[in-house]
């Protein structure tokens, strides 16, 4: 099988689990050299030994903060540095808190997820440009399914991911010139460490999972390893696609369901 994306150098963000592992996995696979950051260190050097050891790419982790500037300026650098060029930026850090009603959160709360959530896209893209322009490159940015659905208790974590699909559309239109493609993954319910640990903080956990496998028409959630492959079909291969939002939910926004949330006595 021939490699997708040989030779091509990719930055990915939050790349040490979860939806991110997957991404710098697939990548490592197709042939690229992926660096990637978080901000705990001792996941990400694992999987960079363990990536670096399989091939046939390459990766480098980095220690990030990305609601800092000049952490992200740092991950640029760093990149341009050893590798002297950005093919493919992959904006996918960020946090869901916990569920919580509007009433409970406070304007602090909402801007500090704002800030990692939405403005780390901005800024990451931002920095990244100049060099992705260069090569023609691309931007792939993860919003959510939830984005275009609601979610109970969740207002900020919805808002930041809807104005990241709305900033895929503009930016899309702002890079065209430069022949810089700008596009949008929206993931439903896909099983990661992170949505472990919320189904973890409900009084059934596996009740949890059960409800989230159940929301998809296949019955299932997504992979990690999914989650790559759609990144590299916009990395690779989607060369006539900018500013799309590509939906990777197993049918999870089609048809009707029980919705109600009216209590009766």
């Amino acid at each position: 099988m021939s490699l997708r994306y040989h030779n091509k150098v990719v930055i990915v963000t939050g790349g040490s689990k979860g939806i991110g592992r997957g991404i710098v996995k697939v990548f490592v696979e197709n042939g690229a050299a992926v660096v990637f950051c978080a901000r705990g260190g001792a996941p990400g050097q694992t999987l960079e030994a363990q990536l670096n050891k399989a091939g046939p790419g390459n990766c480098k982790f980095v220690s990030c903060d990305m609601s800092r500037e000049e952490d992200i300026k740092r991950l640029i650098a760093v990149t341009v540095e050893t590798y002297g060029r950005i093919d493919c930026l992959v904006n996918n850090a960020g946090w869901h808190p916990p569920h919580k009603p509007t009433d409970d959160t406070t304007a602090e709360e909402f801007r500090d997820l704002l800030n990692l959530n939405l403005v780390s896209y901005f800024l990451a893209s931002k920095y990244a440009l100049p060099y992705l322009r260069t090569h023609q490159g691309n931007i792939i940015n993860v919003s959510s399914l939830v984005a275009s659905i609601g979610q109970k208790d969740a207002a900020p974590y919805v808002a930041t991911k809807g104005a990241i699909i709305s900033m895929t559309k503009a930016m899309a239109v702002d890079e065209s010139r430069y022949n810089v493609r700008v596009n949008c993954i929206s993931p439903g319910n896909v099983m990661t460490p992170l949505w472990e640990e919320l189904a973890g903080q409900t009084p059934d956990a596996a009740a949890a999972v059960k409800m989230g496998e159940n929301a998809q028409l296949m019955g299932r959630m997504g992979t990690e390893a999914e989650c790559g492959l759609a990144a590299l079909y916009l990395a690779a291969d989607a060369t006539f696609c900018t500013g799309i939002d590509l939906l990777l939910s197993g049918g999870a926004e089609l048809n009707y369901g029980f919705k109600s949330q009216i209590c009766l006595s």
